[in-house]
């Protein structure tokens, strides 16, 4: 069968300027001119995708820090592990930060933070002969931490946290534990059993590992049903954080709490689906507003917090 190429003679048209477009050149961004401010950066961004969402973030973030709303970090290890903990600390001490929520593997990269100014073994290098993960300081002292904890019916973040205080480590000005438990910011640890380093040492105890955890988890709900208003950001956790947020969150909702406007924002390198729908999308379906941020954290955390300060200073 011999087919001839269509012809198109008929087709209908339009004018060009009776359509709607989406993007016009007011949506443009702006050359970033020599010398230039934050503020001036942000306000040079294309008024397109992330280019209008992040400074929105800002602006919704901002507005609930000012009107003495919460601000809850829950974060993966490796936030810790590039390098954050100072930018993330001074967010804390200005109270923007007002409680984190941590996995397991955080515990471990901070308290060793704190203990040696130093963390993140190369696994390759080890796991061959059995060595990954058997550093004796760090199983003996999140452990027996973890074990004080469970003795004084507290959670695991502030277990920890208080450990590492009384023990005075080197690097504590450097720990996010030390610090929230020096300022009375509430961190909790949501542990999945097997997960951890410390889990395979003689000295790990599971019933002390969930009775810590899992006050921590009722701790974390306590937290969520003050919400309301305020906001939620997920920093590199795809899968475990993020279902701890939805359970808290439908818990408190069962138990009358009203939280149904709020902000909640994911950072990662890429798009999961567990936090684009337990975090951005679900959470926000009743009200607020959901986020989802790609890119570095080395870059981009820094560059919310920065932002973030600059708003903030503008606006008072």
């Amino acid at each position: 069968m011999k087919i001839e190429p269509l012809d198109l003679s008929g087709l209908k048209t339009y004018s060009l300027h009776d359509r709607f477009s989406k993007v016009t050149v007011d949506h443009f961004g702006h050359p970033v001119k020599e010398r230039s401010t934050l503020r001036s950066f942000m306000e040079s961004l294309p008024d397109q995708l992330l280019g209008h969402d992040f400074p929105e973030l800002i602006r919704r973030l901002a507005k609930s820090h000012r009107a003495g709303r919460p601000v809850l970090m829950g974060m993966g290890a490796h936030v810790i592990k590039v390098g954050l903990n100072p930018v993330i600390i001074d967010l804390m001490e200005r109270s923007i930060i007002t409680g984190l929520a941590m996995n397991g593997a955080c515990i471990i990269h901070d308290a060793e933070i704190a203990m040696a100014g130093s963390t993140s073994e190369e696994v390759g290098d080890v796991l061959g002969d059995g060595a990954f993960g058997a550093a004796r300081e760090t199983g003996e002292i999140l452990n027996s931490a973890i074990a004080s904890g469970a003795t004084k019916n507290i959670g695991m973040g502030q277990a920890v946290g208080e450990y590492l205080l009384a023990q005075s480590f080197p690097y504590n000005e450097k720990s996010l534990l030390a610090t929230a438990a020096k300022l009375g910011i509430p961190v909790t640890i949501h542990v999945a059993m097997g997960t951890d380093i410390i889990h395979i040492h003689p000295s790990a105890n599971g019933a002390d590992i969930g009775k810590t955890s899992h006050h921590d988890f009722r701790l974390f709900c306590s937290e969520i049903a003050e919400l309301q208003g305020g906001a939620y950001l997920n920093v590199g956790s795809a899968v475990l954080l993020p279902e701890v947020f939805l359970k808290a969150l439908t818990l408190v909702r069962n138990l009358g709490h009203k939280v149904d406007n709020f902000t909640t924002a994911n950072f990662d390198f890429i798009k999961h689906y567990r936090t684009l729908t337990n975090v951005v999308n679900r959470p926000t379906a009743t009200g607020g507003r959901g986020y989802n941020i790609l890119g570095h954290h080395e870059l981009m955390i820094p560059l919310l917090a920065a932002s973030l300060l600059d708003e903030l200073e503008s606006s008072s």
